[in-house]
């Protein structure tokens, strides 16, 4: 599914943690890109959102960002080849972002950097030497 650009900027500036954008989308009826945030960052609740809902496309995106294979194709096979350059961007192939580009697609660019980078956020901030490994620090 294809949204439009207004839609897609909204998600990105949900992502970054603007409520107004959040609150734009439920207004409007996307209730799906707001689980889109939490799904992403692996909250199960916000997954499974998606997957009752039926938004599939959704789905296979999120797990083929954590390199699930099968999801990928599905997006392949689906022809949903924009989610699937963002899920390829996400995981490091700036080839993605290009396409996106080139297609006029910049702004499911920005969306799949942002969502790259929260991802890296949550990951950095679960990350602290002195509180594992052999120079755990005892409290």
């Amino acid at each position: 599914m294809l949204y439009p650009k207004e839609v897609i900027e909204k998600t990105s500036a949900w992502v970054e943690g603007d409520t107004r954008a959040k609150e734009w989308l439920q207004q409007n009826n996307y209730e799906e890109l707001v689980q889109l945030r939490d799904a992403a960052s692996r909250y199960p609740k916000a997954f499974e959102y998606l997957l009752v809902n039926k938004h599939l496309v959704l789905a296979a995106f999120v797990n083929a960002i954590w390199d699930d294979k099968k999801a990928f194709q599905l997006l392949m096979e689906k022809r949903e080849f924009y989610w699937a350059a963002m899920a390829n961007y996400i995981n490091g192939d700036d080839n993605a972002a290009i396409f996106l580009k080139k297609n006029k697609l910049e702004h499911y660019a920005q969306l799949a950097h942002k969502i790259q980078a929260k991802i890296r956020r949550e990951g950095d901030e679960g990350t602290n030497f002195f509180g594992s490994g052999p120079f755990k620090v005892e409290k």
